[in-house]
C-alpha cells in the first residue's frame, strides 16, 4: 500500500487563497504573491525554479502542495490548423480542449465539466451524461498546459459542460485569467458560453465583464424546449429579458449562438421570431453549421443558401448577423461534437510524468 501524499494543486488556487496557505505554514503573505507569478506568468511547475523562495520555505511548500501543472495526453491536428488537446480529469475520464490559430488571434476553447447535465439533444458531450465538476485547476491547466499557452489572445468556455452549473470554480479562473496577480487579461479576451442558467447568469454579469454567448437555437418556446429541456427551467424569453438589464453597448459583447438545421429553423420566420427575442440592438448573432454525432441521423445542417438567406435577414434588421466559421469538424472538434473519451486509458493516466512535448505525438485519434 502506497504511503505517497495526496498534494492540494496550487495552479487554480485565487491570490486569497494562495496567502491563506502560505500564513498557515507560518510564512509571509507576500509569499502568496510569488508563487502566483511564479505559477500564473511564468509557467513554473516546480517549487524548486522559485528562486526568490527560500530553500527552507520551497521545502515546506512542497511537503503540502504540488503546483499542480500537466501536460495534456493526446493531441489531435486538423488540416485548418485547429488543435483538440485531450486532458485525463480523473476516474478514467478527460476532457478536451481546441486551440483555433487565426491570422490575428489564438483562441483556446476551454471546457469546464466531465460531460454535462443539460442534455441538448443535438450536443455530443450531453449525450455522455454528467460525470462531475472540473476544479479551477483542472480547468486553469487546460490554458496553461499546451504548447501554444503564452500565444492565447483569447479564451472561450465553450467547451464540455455548461459553465454556469460550476460557477463557483469558472468564477476562481475568470479571476486568474483577469486579476494583476494572475494572468492579468483584460475581460474582453474571455467569453463564457451558457444555454441560459438563470440565477447563476445574474452573477456572472453583475461580479465580472467577461463576455456573454448565450446558445439559443430557436427562439421558438416549444421547439426550443423540444431539443434543449433547460428552456423548461430557464425560458429564453426570460433570460433575455435579464441580459436586457446590463450594459452590451460598449466594450462588452453579448452574443448570440445559433445552430442551423434544414427545415427545421432556418427560414425567415424563424429569423424574426429571433429578432423579436434579442432585448436590444447591441447584441450579435452567430450562425452555427450543424456538425453530425452519432445517433442523431434526422438532423441536417442548413444549406449555405439558407444560412446565408437567414443572415441577410437580419442584417437588414438591423440586427449584425455572421456566419461563424466551422474549424476542426475532421477531428470532432467543431460546435456540439466534444466528447472527452479516452481510448487509451493508460495514456491518459501517464498523462502527468510524459507528454512533454505533445506536439510531437499529435495523432488523429481523439
Amino acid at each position: 500500500m502506497s504511503n505517497d501524499k495526496i498534494l492540494q494543486p496550487m495552479a487554480g488556487m485565487t491570490l486569497e487563497e494562495m496567502q491563506d496557505a502560505v500564513t498557515s505554514l507560518g510564512m509571509p503573505r507576500f509569499v502568496a504573491k510569488q508563487l502566483a507569478q511564479w505559477i500564473y506568468q511564468k509557467r513554473v511547475n516546480d517549487f524548486d525554479q522559485m528562486q526568490n523562495i527560500s530553500k527552507a520555505n520551497r521545502e515546506l511548500l512542497s511537503s503540502r502542495y504540488c503546483v499542480g501543472l500537466y501536460p495534456p495526453s493526446q493531441a489531435s491536428a486538423s488540416q485548418d490548423g485547429t488543435v483538440k488537446y485531450l486532458f485525463d480529469a480523473g476516474n478514467k475520464q478527460a476532457v478536451e480542449s481546441v486551440f483555433i490559430p487565426e491570422e490575428d488571434r489564438a483562441t483556446l476553447c476551454i471546457s469546464s465539466q466531465k460531460g454535462c447535465r443539460m442534455n441538448c439533444y443535438f450536443c455530443m458531450t450531453g449525450k455522455q451524461g454528467f460525470h462531475g465538476n472540473l476544479t479551477a485547476n483542472q480547468i486553469i491547466n487546460q490554458v496553461l498546459s499546451i504548447p501554444e499557452s503564452e500565444s492565447l489572445t483569447n479564451v472561450v468556455f465553450m467547451g464540455m459542460g455548461e459553465p454556469l452549473d460550476n460557477l463557483d470554480e469558472v468564477m476562481r479562473v475568470i479571476a486568474i485569467l483577469t486579476e494583476p496577480w494572475g494572468l492579468a487579461w483584460s475581460p474582453k479576451r474571455v467569453t463564457v458560453s451558457t444555454v441560459g442558467k438563470l440565477p447563476e447568469l445574474k452573477i456572472l454579469c453583475e461580479q465580472t465583464s467577461v463576455h456573454i454567448a448565450v446558445s439559443v437555437h430557436n427562439a421558438v418556446q416549444e421547439e426550443r424546449s423540444s431539443m434543449m429541456p433547460i428552456e423548461r427551467i430557464s425560458p429564453i424569453d426570460r433570460v433575455m429579458e435579464v441580459l436586457g438589464n446590463y450594459d452590451f453597448a460598449h466594450q462588452r459583447r453579448l452574443s448570440v449562438e445559433y445552430i442551423c438545421w434544414q427545415w427545421f429553423n432556418d427560414d425567415i420566420q424563424h429569423a424574426e421570431k429571433l429578432r423579436e427575442l434579442l432585448p436590444n440592438e447591441h447584441v450579435r448573432v452567430n450562425l452555427i453549421r450543424y456538425h453530425m454525432i452519432p445517433g442523431i441521423e434526422k438532423l441536417r445542417t442548413s444549406s449555405d443558401e439558407r444560412m446565408t438567406y437567414f443572415r441577410d435577414y437580419l442584417n437588414s434588421k438591423g440586427v449584425t448577423c455572421t456566419i461563424r466559421r466551422s474549424r476542426g469538424e475532421d477531428i470532432a472538434a467543431a460546435c456540439g461534437m466534444l466528447a472527452g473519451k479516452v481510448r487509451d486509458t493508460q495514456a491518459a493516466s501517464d498523462a502527468k510524468a510524459s507528454a512533454k512535448q505533445p506536439r510531437g505525438n499529435r495523432s488523429n485519434k481523439s
